[in-house]
């Protein structure tokens, strides 16, 4: 696990860079789960996601190195969180995406002054491009989750959950590359150890449903779920052994399930949530969430997207 002080570290040297998200609750969602269910509002970060978190943390201690350009591979938000870091730091940014990327994601790189470059379709394809460019460039590669400081960041999250859900039961984290589920299981397990803490990921794109069944990390190739934050085609290094040791439970929901929680979240709580950001409702809704307990904490990881890609997946 990243260790506790290492969270509570990037905490206090972020915190003038982020938001201290707030959590938010709703009956009728509260009904529907059979437990009172806390939102934790990522969506209303900075940058409009979580990324921001381990982004900043990473680019200050690149700064601390002497690093001047920030390269990362994206595909969107993560790009986004590390051009704003970056422009906030004075460092030069360059952010490697998809080619189908969300232009709205790309319009928000661009005007955080961060330059785009278009490669490939998932992250490994486009993670070895970015890391050549720093590499030819004499920049500093910021990994969008495998990465010790990415984690801790992230895992500021967790910290601040349980300070303002202290009887929470369980914790639903939506998993991509696992970065942000292993930075919140880190700090959950150390301050509340009886608390469950549960992934989430697209049923296409259950890279990690995969591995933790086979033990060690398996690659499936490029997936097509709504969900574009969460279409890794394999766990982190780094990241999946603090899933497979410490992980209470996987859930995989289908993308009709993911665009449910979309509209449900608008119509009980007129908050906008990306796909990536719903997947964690989902599961917490899904008939294989066992344990939520009366108190439950889902984490809304994202609300970027285009107003006509938003009406579309809701209809």
């Amino acid at each position: 696990m990243i260790e506790l002080g290492q969270i509570r570290t990037a905490a206090e040297k972020i915190g003038g860079m982020i938001h201290r998200t707030p959590v938010l609750t709703s009956e009728r969602l509260g009904r529907i789960a059979g437990c009172r269910v806390h939102l934790k509002a990522e969506h209303l970060q900075k940058t409009g996601s979580f990324k921001i978190r381990g982004a900043s943390f990473k680019i200050l201690q690149a700064v601390e190195e002497g690093a001047v350009h920030a390269v990362a591979a994206s595909s969107g938000n993560h790009g986004q969180a590390v051009a704003r870091a970056a422009a906030m730091m004075g460092l030069r940014a360059t952010i490697v995406v998809p080619e189908d990327a969300s232009p709205a994601k790309i319009a928000a790189i661009k005007a955080y002054g961060g330059q785009v470059v278009k490669c490939g379709r998932t992250s490994a394809e486009r993670i070895p491009e970015a890391v050549r460019i720093a590499h030819e460039e004499g920049g500093v590669f910021i990994p969008p989750y495998d990465d010790e400081f990415i984690m801790a960041g992230q895992g500021t999250a967790g910290l601040e959950l349980v300070e303002q859900v202290p009887s929470l039961d369980a914790v639903f984290v939506p998993v991509g590359g696992g970065g942000l589920l292993a930075g919140v299981l880190s700090a959950v397990r150390q301050l509340r150890p009886g608390v469950r803490v549960y992934g989430v990921e697209p049923e296409s794109a259950d890279d990690t449903r995969r591995s933790l069944a086979a033990g060690e990390r398996v690659s499936i190739g490029p997936s097509a779920t709504i969900a574009d934050g969460l279409r890794t085609s394999i766990p982190g290094e780094l990241t999946f052994p603090i899933l497979k040791s410490e992980l209470d439970g996987l859930i995989t929901v289908s993308d009709s399930a993911i665009r449910d929680s979309m509209a449900i979240l608008f119509e009980a709580t007129k908050q906008v949530v990306e796909p990536s950001g719903a997947t964690a409702l989902a599961g917490l809704l899904s008939e294989n969430a066992h344990g939520p307990g009366k108190e439950a904490v889902v984490i809304l990881s994202g609300g970027n997207i285009a107003p006509a890609d938003y009406a579309r997946l809701i209809r």
